[in-house]
């Protein structure tokens, strides 16, 4: 029978039940369901709602019904509806009639937000712990390459020299602000919605204090149709994870460049690459491809709820429903990139000597040969042309800007003395740069203890 089924003279439609359950998706949250109705539960008991005995048989029969649900005793039913309505059903064959009292007080809208957000705070905490790992994986790959020097891109042509160490430290960046963005996220939403009823409270004295602290949350919400419809955690969650994937996409496009036989910077493990079931010599970055896949997927978890909260009048409105699936789906997706990501690329093999050929070889010293002219006292823009001409004259030549003869350099500009070659050399060209956020290897070093500081103030 149907807990809501006293306003009806008949049963729903096979197809409607079907199509009206959530218990095929919101199942993942019985800790939450049953972690909130503990809570709720022990506090109608703490106003004399319910008896102390009551109270204890409720909590008591839940547990048993958590326990039984981990060890997988128990199947739930789709005309139950969804997850809290199976666990008030399967209490109630427990514990008998006094599992009907737990309602009351509560409905199942400010229930679910509260199941929700309860499931949530406890993903963020994870996705933070997944992001800080791969962060602290660049960081050792900084680490270890602080001298490896490769080009560095505009338009993806080589533009100047840098190191991999420098490199990496940029997605490090963005991947602090992922983890920012999360924190900020979880501060916003630790607000507990449990007391708001349907939409205007309830005339029970709740003591939602009590269960706000029961629960673990940081306040309690201050409008009952506010607390039911509020969905705006959802949307800067899955904003959040949105950014994560983007980032995660852009390391990967560049590590499926960088594997190719044509650039040859890195090589994959064998065991985060797979092969190809015609051609015997493919060594495919699949998981790095997948990512840059899935980031589209996330992206448009974030649309669907966008579009779905748009037109939605207060309070509640059974559109809600389909918020679950949407950020179930994101979060599942971006943890499962931050775990597979972290190990691709901490156990990849960089090719040093390819990187600084590349380097070498792409003229990426020539902005330094034009300082080295403004610096002699040629203007900048004067000095743009000079080697703009010298690039030309090389590449005609097919030499590169260090295998010119002094007296090739002169006849371009008297400016150029014998210290020209230690001016571009590639290393030269990367520590000449000591400004912050530069390449330099002490900045890159205090960029490093920078970092490693402050992946320990966010223990």
């Amino acid at each position: 029978m149907k807990l809501w089924g006293g306003r009806f003279s008949k049963d729903s439609n096979p197809l409607m039940e079907d199509f009206h359950s959530s218990i095929a998706f919101d199942q993942r949250l019985y800790k939450e369901d049953i972690e909130g109705s503990i809570a709720h539960g022990t506090m109608l008991g703490s106003i004399g709602v319910l008896s102390e005995e009551e109270a204890q048989l409720i909590v008591r029969g839940l547990k048993e019904i958590l326990q039984e649900i981990e060890e997988g005793k128990i199947e739930f039913s789709l005309e139950a509806e969804d997850i809290h309505m199976n666990i008030e059903t399967i209490l109630t064959e427990k514990i008998g009639v006094v599992a009907k009292k737990l309602h009351t007080g509560r409905s199942r809208n400010d229930q679910v937000a509260t199941d929700l957000r309860l499931y949530v705070k406890k993903e963020i905490t994870i996705l933070k712990d997944l992001v800080l790992e791969l962060i602290k994986v660049l960081v050792d790959i900084s680490q270890a390459h602080k001298k490896t020097i490769m080009p560095g891109y505009t338009h993806l042509q080589k533009a100047q020299p840098i190191t991999l160490a420098h490199h990496m430290l940029a997605y490090v960046e963005m991947l602090k602000r992922d983890h920012g963005r999360l924190e900020d996220t979880f501060q916003r939403m630790d607000v507990m919605p449990l007391g708001s009823g349907a939409l205007a409270g309830t005339t029970f004295p709740l003591d939602r204090e009590y269960t706000r602290k029961l629960l673990g949350f940081r306040e309690i919400s201050l409008n009952s149709l506010d607390g039911v419809s509020d969905r705006d955690y959802l949307v800067e969650l899955e904003g959040a994870l949105s950014l994560i994937m983007v980032h995660l996409s852009r390391l990967s496009e560049e590590i499926i460049i960088w594997s190719t036989d044509e650039f040859k910077f890195i090589s994959l493990d064998d065991a985060y690459s797979t092969g190809s079931s015609i051609m015997p010599q493919k060594k495919n970055p699949d998981v790095t491809e997948l990512i840059r896949g899935k980031s589209g997927r996330v992206f448009g978890h974030l649309m669907a709820t966008l579009a779905m909260l748009k037109g939605l009048p207060l309070a509640y409105n059974k559109d809600m429903q389909e918020d679950k699936e949407a950020v179930f789906d994101a979060i599942d997706t971006v943890k499962k990139s931050l775990m597979i990501i972290a190990p691709t690329i901490g156990t990849m093999t960089v090719n040093q000597e390819k990187m600084r050929y590349e380097a070498a070889k792409g003229f990426t010293n020539a902005t330094d040969a034009a300082d080295y002219l403004a610096k002699a006292g040629l203007p900048f823009r004067e000095a743009h042309e000079v080697i703009g001409k010298m690039v030309a004259y090389c590449i005609e030549k097919g030499e590169s800007l260090e295998e010119l003869t002094i007296e090739e350099y002169q006849g371009f500009s008297p400016f150029f003395k014998e210290d020209i070659y230690q001016a571009i050399s590639l290393m030269t060209c990367v520590n000449d740069r000591k400004v912050t956020g530069g390449p330099n290897i002490k900045v890159v070093e205090s960029h490093i203890e920078i970092i490693n500081k402050w992946i320990e103030e966010i223990k």
